[in-house]
């Protein structure tokens, strides 16, 4: 059976979904959050697993993004081996290596590249890892659907005075524009509150958006080391994406950030911002422009399996196979909305695993 804390995306949950509600608010700011657990989009699986007789169980945890990728795989592996109880959590992609660091977890989905403090935990704990990509997404830059004040194209410049460690109290969008100016930015920002939702810091998808957006200005504008590598902190944060997603339609002239795959899922509620690393050379985020890398924004998800449990757990091996195999991930991530890997670069995933199992 699936046991899964988090629903995917779609209409379609999981038969034995067990969801629990958590939230937090403000960046690193004090939070509200009850439960490391929470609500996630659901979707159908369109993957149809082959014939197996595996037996034991799986546990997955850590990036939100890829969460629904990996509920979807499991749930398609286990509609033929039912024998199998995969357990999917997605708490964000910092928490899952540490879960993943201390052994406690199979598999570690994450939203970006394990960073050198996390291999130096696995390595402590005595974790040895093989990484594989599985999907691209684009992260995304959102409004409310009703916001028409805002500019259609932001550039790294306009994140950077809206979000950055500067724009600390910052309420107004016109509060940012000096500092667009001077980085600059031609663009004009309206008269209008400024309400702002995203990720916290343990989730990759807030990792991927400093390393882009905040740390190559903070660095070049010589700020200290502690504003390096952070964003502002008074805005409303969570480990959920719908909550980020309610949050982000909550406010007709708010600014937030997700995968592209919960921002797809919910045009009917928000909208995407074009973006641009340079000024006008804004690209819209879709299927095609992520793929080709041609959004500025665009990153790849990353599974990490523990290399020991593939020779202790008999499950993990056929579960892996499953995950990589054609038909499954491509399917899967159609379901939910995430972007295929070019076909070589699935082919070295493929390739890594074969060589490390």
């Amino acid at each position: 059976m699936i046991s899964a804390n988090r629903t995917r995306l779609g209409a379609v949950a999981l038969a034995a979904l067990f969801v629990a509600g958590a939230c937090s608010n403000g960046g690193s700011s004090p939070s509200t959050s009850t439960s490391s657990e929470a609500s996630q989009p659901a979707t159908s699986s369109a993957a149809s697993a082959s014939a197996g007789a595996a037996s034991g169980e799986i546990k997955v945890s850590g990036s939100s993004t890829v969460l629904p990728i990996s509920q979807g795989v499991a749930e398609a592996f286990n509609a033929t081996n039912p024998g199998v109880a995969v357990s999917v959590d997605g708490p964000g992609t910092g928490d899952g290596f540490k879960l993943f660091c201390k052994g406690e977890t199979d598999i570690s989905d994450a939203s970006r590249a394990i960073k050198d403090e996390e291999k130096k935990l696995c390595s402590d704990g005595g974790i040895e890892y093989i990484e594989l990509k599985i999907a691209i997404d684009g992260l995304s830059i959102l409004t409310s659907k009703n916001n028409s004040s805002a500019p259609e194209c932001l550039s790294y410049a306009d994140l950077y005075a809206l979000v950055g460690p500067e724009s600390e109290g910052f309420k107004n969008w016109k509060d940012a524009q000096a500092l667009a100016t001077e980085l600059g930015s031609t663009t004009k920002f309206p008269d209008a509150s400024l309400t702002i939702s995203g990720p916290g810091e343990e989730s990759g998808t807030y990792d991927y958006f400093v390393e882009q957006i905040v740390t190559p200005t903070a660095t070049a504008r010589k700020l200290e080391e502690a504003k390096l590598t952070a964003t502002r902190k008074d805005y409303q944060s969570s480990p959920n994406d719908n909550v980020i997603i309610e949050g982000i339609a909550g406010s007709d002239t708010s600014l937030g950030w997700v995968g592209y795959a919960y921002a797809e899922e919910n045009l009917d509620k928000v909208k995407f911002f074009k973006v641009a690393k340079e000024a006008g050379k804004c690209v819209d985020p879709t299927t095609e422009t992520i793929a080709s890398n041609e959004y500025p924004l665009s990153r790849p998800l990353f599974i990490y399996v523990n290399k020991a449990k593939v020779a202790s757990n008999p499950a993990l091996a056929p579960f892996v196979d499953f995950y990589l195999k054609d038909g499954t991930i491509a399917d899967v991530n159609n379901d939910v909305g995430y972007v295929d890997l070019a076909p070589d670069v699935l082919a070295q995933s493929r390739s890594t695993w074969e060589g490390a199992k």
